[in-house]
């Protein structure tokens, strides 16, 4: 098998696997948010409550053969699962072609993934419950001792880095201004960034993070929209982009 041949093979595995991880964790930014069971019963349409058969549960495919409606009812299907699916699909695939390993592409796509929910739950909620920031401090831990890649003591201090840095901050920002500027979870998000890439990496996460920020602050005002110092932003969104990108890029100024 060459290398060109494997590569493919890989690549094709870890989009089907996206697919599938996309479709549960399309459902897991419902059910979490909303305080339903995770994995107990049945999915069921929202319109009219019929569980559905397993053939509606196929990624991607049941959304095109249904044309995005139920069956029964006619009710539209969540555009979220779709595009969760591709999206999933699209980190699995770039996992595949980014990291030089087997190994490596799998924990890569596994961050991905987590990074993705966390994004998607943060972004509709302002929210970044400890069920989805914890296990990515654990996976962060376990791929430092799983890879010749971060000492296991880095990822160790970026944890404590991340979680202490931020929650000074917030503590400062809370007794400067009389009001909270940063969401709870926000600092064991970072601190389980932390843990995947290294105190050497919190500073490229941070910068990430304030540029994509800026990016959506600057788009705001391009099409008009007003933008004040009061204006809530999911935070944890940039901080996933950071975490995500410094994975892949390494720390800024490093080489890799």
């Amino acid at each position: 098998m060459t290398f060109d041949t494997a590569a493919a093979l890989l690549a094709a595995t870890l989009a089907g696997a996206g697919l599938l991880a996309g479709s549960f964790l399309g459902l897991v930014s419902l059910r979490l948010p909303a305080g339903d069971p995770i994995v107990a019963g049945r999915s069921r349409c929202g319109g009219c409550g019929r569980p559905l058969p397993p053939w509606r549960l196929i990624p991607l495919l049941s959304y095109l053969f249904s044309r995005g409606r139920c069956a029964a009812c006619g009710t539209a299907i969540p555009l979220r699962y779709p595009l969760m699916e591709s999206a999933c699909a699209a980190i699995g695939v770039w996992a595949a072609l980014s990291q030089p390993s087997a190994v490596a592409a799998v924990i890569t796509a596994l961050l991905g993934w987590q990074l993705l929910l966390i994004a998607v739950v943060d972004a509709e909620h302002f929210w970044l419950p400890d069920p989805l920031t914890l296990p990515l401090l654990v996976t962060g831990v376990a791929a430092a001792a799983m890879l010749d890649r971060l000492p296991l003591p880095d990822a160790v201090a970026g944890a404590a880095a991340g979680f202490g840095g931020l929650w000074l901050l917030a503590r400062g920002y809370r007794r400067v201004r009389g009001r909270e500027g940063l969401g709870g979870g926000d600092p064991f998000l970072l601190a389980a960034g932390g843990a995947w890439v290294g105190w050497i990496g919190l500073p490229s996460v941070l910068l990430w993070a304030a540029l994509s920020g800026l990016s959506v602050i600057a788009a705001r005002i391009l099409t008009g929209r007003a933008v004040s110092g009061a204006d809530r932003l999911p935070f944890g969104v940039f901080l996933a982009v950071g975490v995500w990108l410094t994975w892949l890029l390494g720390p800024l100024g490093l080489a890799r």
